[in-house]
C-alpha cells in the first residue's frame, strides 16, 4: 500500500507508520528501480 502511495504522489519516498510493528517506516524507489525498506523500532 505504501508503495501504491508514494507512485500516486511521485515521491521517490514515503513515510507511514506500520500498523504490524507500531514502528515508523519509510519505503523509496532504489536507482536500480527496485524499492528498499528502512523500519524503526520507535
Amino acid at each position: 500500500e505504501a508503495i501504491l502511495q508514494m507512485n500516486m504522489l511521485g515521491h521517490e519516498f514515503f513515510i507511514f507508520e506500520d500498523s504490524e510493528t507500531n514502528g515508523t517506516s519509510i519505503v523509496y524507489k532504489r536507482q536500480d528501480g527496485r524499492y528498499g525498506l528502512i523500519e524503526t523500532d520507535e
